[in-house]
């Protein structure tokens, strides 16, 4: 290969997040949730786990992307959550610390009528002084 073609070739490394199955058991046991543990409980809570954890990932490093970032910040996730409609519904009371806020439609809204309702006045006042 050419030094060319070897500065084409992307790289691309996918993690797998694998949840330990031993430990969630361990931990609903101790937990004392229930009485008595299945042992396909912490097997179907650790895919469960390792589902959302990819989802909120993935979201997050779209959202990081689409910003510009290399990183995934705790914006970016906060980002990702607020605009999921599941995952913002499953998390609505969940606070990431350094996250920021999501802006809400109803504010932009009135952040633009405010805006143009500023405009049409200095175009009042525009032409008040052109008279």
């Amino acid at each position: 290969m050419t030094s060319i073609q070897t500065t084409t070739i992307i790289i691309i490394i996918i993690t797998i997040i694998v949840f330990p199955v031993g430990r969630i058991h361990r931990q609903l046991r101790y937990g004392e949730y229930a009485k008595h543990i299945s042992g396909g409980a912490p097997v179907y809570l650790a895919a469960v786990l390792e589902y959302l954890v990819s989802e909120v990932m993935e979201l997050a490093g779209d959202s990081a992307r689409s910003s510009k970032r290399h990183r995934i910040t705790p914006k970016n996730l906060t980002a990702a959550v607020r605009n999921d409609l599941e995952l913002g519904e499953m998390l609505r009371n969940v606070t990431i610390s350094q996250g920021g806020v999501v802006p809400n439609g109803k504010n932009t809204e009135i952040f633009k009528f405010q805006a143009e309702k500023a405009r049409k006045k200095d175009e009042k006042n525009e032409i008040k002084r052109a008279d």
